[in-house]
């Protein structure tokens, strides 16, 4: 058996389309009055079979064996190859027209440096007209030009894979009747391919072509079915072209050709070679489940019935698969029996006991998905390495795929109606390596940035918030089934005598013994009581040997993307201690908040009179400020930034006075607003922010497009309510009220305007980046890193000598951050 070394592409030459051709297709009609495929029709039984019961002409194959057959059409007049007028128009350019030979000089009054021959004016008239010297060329003429070509020009050129010539087609192949087939329509009438359709006209043009040729008819007509025949043709190949109608079905819709049938995602290569359909796995929607951990994922019934995973029988395992077969289709059981000759027996309840009793070491079974197997879970889009990890199963009686919320994160999942795909793995090798390589626990750190992707959110940030704030205690009894819930056995050091303790010391039964660390809490204020730990807002995180001395426990350290103590924790104690403590923390945060409760009404974001006073009186001063501002302006006295002009400097500072008065604002409501679950929520950086609680209580404040106050509208104003040239904060979107007081027309429409601006920035932006996303992967598919830790591509040539240029894994990096030390240490061992 020869192996394949290369594959070269190149253009079909006249004679190797008629070498490849089974038989030349002369006719337009395609079935005979019983209905039988006409010989030398563009169905003719040599091209091939798409019958039952028929044999192939050529090789004798039926249906299944036959793979078809191509046939040629002899073109009566030639024909320019739609797909490739670039390629002759550049030929044509760099060649002269009277000998042939390449033109060394570009300029149009050049002469030929062979022949003398001066070099005339070539234009390209779309689609495939050209001009030469003001008079239009004929396919003969441009094909005869390309004939005078010599081999050794074509090489300068860099032109391989055949003569110029055959790229102005005389010999048309015609593809096999496999590629075209008809379908039956409920009538019984034959519905034929939109491609079989464009070859009997391609057909009934050349003969009456060709017909009138032999009758002398006259040069206009001639030339109208030739161009009709070119029209046809490049039609063929592709119905989508620049300044040619498309060719329709009788019913007006455009016929799907050779083009339209490879590119986009519909096409032959995205949709069925690319992306395939696969066996054993499963599509279904995802809804929340906290109790299980993150590395697991909640299979109903439904679905773990249907999935299965072949086992091989052994002397060790031969009962146990034995019973799985007696249940049959009773969870958990077994669907197929697969014998050593390959045959397969499908299990059901009537044949079971039999099956189960013929089960011998050699055979195989396809028992269900159980408890602890280890699959992969997707969800599109697939952008990076954490959108398909390793989970392992967790039967449900559900009718959804469940997954705890910690993991969202990395997906990009949400639960508003998601779907994710299951896939599970048929041997035991694809099994270890998902094992070892793919479980979520192995994924904890992004490859992006080094810090932890995988964490706590939302109720999970709240609970824990809530649970560590000072002053929290909780009775013996609450603490020991807070931790029984949590997945804990309190040890032996849960004192006994002890009747209350701190949620401090409940959140320390958590942490690993040893574990020391200081860190702010995003609720730091950066005044000397916080770096003390003595700060009201309890905001500087102390742990010394496992214990939270003070602070509190809020995004900065249990968040994904942020989480400090599952940073220290992965890289001191490793990934299954991690594991277990994201595991747990997560569970405590929502097993407290079900004791004490959480919620969000109207009330939340009340202030009151005197600090809605203070910020209408604060907002007030800021207008008279940039109308003093607006006056300097126009009177020249401003400082003009570095850059801009006396306008963009202006713009630049009521930007900015006004931004101090959103500043100001946040402050008052903060002083203000009673602790309560918004405001906990926006502190702990569970939910949303002080920015958010602001607008909704106090002030919205300056409404932005492009990040500019708003400038759009009539002409010289936003709209028509205000002055031409009114350079005031409300004449360019600023927003005096609050969500909660209510807009006024004006407002409105400012916050509609840049509403508006960011819906369109994120769909547009999902839409450029997922394209860019696919661009570059199908870049960078082919390179490998390679045991002698260069990047090489499928063709082993270097691209880098040291993987990024500087050898860091940045998920095994300090969040990015290159550690000499450890490199140090290696290099000395």
């Amino acid at each position: 058996m020869q192996l394949i070394k290369s594959i070269n592409f190149g253009l079909l030459s006249p004679q190797m389309v008629k070498k490849m051709a089974a038989i030349e297709v002369i006719k337009a009609e395609l079935y005979d009055n019983d209905g039988y495929p006409v010989e030398g029709g563009v169905m003719d039984p040599h091209l091939g079979v798409i019958d039952p019961g028929m044999r192939c002409r050529t090789c004798g194959g039926t249906l299944g064996d036959c793979i078809g057959h191509f046939g040629y059409i002899e073109l009566v007049k030639p024909v320019i190859h739609i797909l490739y007028v670039k390629q002759i128009y550049k030929l044509l350019s760099l060649t002269c027209f009277e000998c042939g030979r390449l033109m060394e000089k570009k300029t149009t009054k050049s002469k030929c440096p062979h022949c003398g021959a001066e070099k005339k004016s070539l234009k390209l008239e779309k689609p495939s007209q050209f001009v030469h010297n003001g008079k239009m060329m004929t396919q003969t003429d441009v094909r005869a030009v390309l004939e005078k070509i010599p081999d050794e020009d074509l090489h300068k050129l860099g032109v391989k894979g055949g003569r110029p010539e055959w790229l102005v087609l005389t010999i048309m192949p015609v593809p096999p009747v496999s590629v075209r087939p008809s379908i039956t329509l409920e009538s019984g009438d034959r519905s034929e391919d939109d491609l079989t359709h464009k070859l009997v006209d391609i057909i009934r043009i050349n003969q009456i072509l060709k017909e009138n040729l032999l009758i002398g008819a006259p040069d206009f007509i001639l030339e109208d079915l030739h161009e009709l025949l070119q029209y046809h043709i490049s039609t063929f190949y592709d119905n989508e072209l620049i300044g040619i109608p498309q060719a329709r079905h009788r019913s007006g819709r455009p016929l799907k050709t050779l083009s339209q049938r490879l590119k986009t995602k519909d096409g032959r290569f995205r949709q069925n070679l690319t992306g395939k359909r696969v066996n054993f796995s499963a599509r279904t929607v995802i809804s929340p489940d906290p109790s299980i951990s993150i590395n697991e994922v909640g299979v109903p019934f439904k679905i773990a019935k249907d999935m299965t995973i072949p086992v091989a029988v052994t002397e060790k395992n031969i009962e146990y698969l034995r019973g799985l077969v007696k249940n049959g289709s009773t969870w958990p059981g077994a669907n197929y029996v697969i014998r050593p000759d390959g045959r397969r027996k499908k299990v059901i309840a009537e044949n079971a006991e039999e099956i189960s009793k013929e089960i011998t070491v050699g055979y195989s079974v396809e028992r269900h998905l159980q408890n602890g197997d280890i699959v992969l879970f997707n969800r599109q889009p697939s952008l990076h390495r954490m959108s398909i990890m390793g989970h392992r199963v967790r039967i449900t009686p559900w009718n959804t795929f469940t997954m705890n919320v910690c993991v969202c994160h990395p997906y990009n999942a949400d639960f508003d109606g998601d779907e994710m795909n299951l896939h599970v793995l048929q041997n035991e090798e694809a099994q270890s390596e998902a094992e070892l390589l793919m479980e979520v626990q192995r994924h904890i750190r992004s490859p992006r940035f080094g810090g932890p992707i995988i964490g706590c959110e939302q109720d999970h940030i709240s609970g824990v918030y809530m649970l560590t704030r000072r002053g929290n205690e909780l009775s013996r009894e609450d603490v020991f089934s807070l931790l029984c819930e949590t997945g804990m056995r309190p040890g032996a050091d849960f004192t006994l005598g002890k009747k209350k303790y701190t949620g401090k010391e409940v959140f320390s039964m958590l942490l690993p013994k040893g574990l020391n660390i200081d860190f702010k809490a995003k609720a730091f204020r950066s005044c000397k009581k916080c770096a003390e730990g003595d700060c009201e807002h309890d905001a500087y995180v102390i742990i010394k040997d496992g214990e939270l001395k003070a602070g509190v426990i809020d995004t900065k350290a249990i968040g994904n993307e942020s989480g400090k103590l599952i940073d220290v924790i992965e890289k001191n104690y490793g990934i299954e201690e991690v594991h277990k403590f994201i595991d747990r923390v997560a569970l405590l945060g929502i097993k407290y908040l079900q004791r004490t409760g959480i919620s969000f009404g109207l009330s939340d974001v009340d202030i009151s009179a005197s600090a809605q006073s203070d910020i209408n009186t604060g907002i007030e001063k800021i207008k008279q400020q940039v109308n003093e501002m607006i006056e300097k302006a126009a009177a020249g006295n401003i400082n003009i930034l570095p850059g801009k002009t006396l306008y963009e400097s202006l713009e630049t500072h009521i930007i900015k006075l006004l931004t101090g008065a959103m500043d100001e604002a946040e402050g008052i409501v903060s002083k203000d607003m009673k602790t309560n679950c918004a405001l906990m929520m926006a502190r702990s950086g569970a939910r949303g922010g002080m920015a958010h609680l602001v607008q909704m209580a106090g002030v919205i404040g300056q409404e932005k497009i492009l990040g500019e106050r708003i400038h759009r509208g009539y002409r010289n104003r936003t709209l028509s309510h205000f002055m031409q040239g009114e350079l005031s904060p409300e004449a360019h979107g600023f927003v005096t009220n609050s969500y909660k007081k209510g807009l006024n027309v004006f407002e409105f429409f400012f916050n509609s305007m840049s509403g508006r601006e960011n819906l369109m920035d994120k769909s547009l932006r999902t839409k450029i980046s997922g394209y860019m996303e696919r661009r570059l992967m199908n870049a960078l598919q082919d390179l490998k890193l390679e045991y002698d830790y260069t990047i090489r591509d499928n063709r082993k040539i270097i691209i880098q000598f040291v993987p990024g240029e500087d050898g860091i894994d940045p998920a095994k990096s300090d969040w990015g951050i290159l550690d000499v030390r450890n490199i140090v240490r290696s290099v000395i061992k």
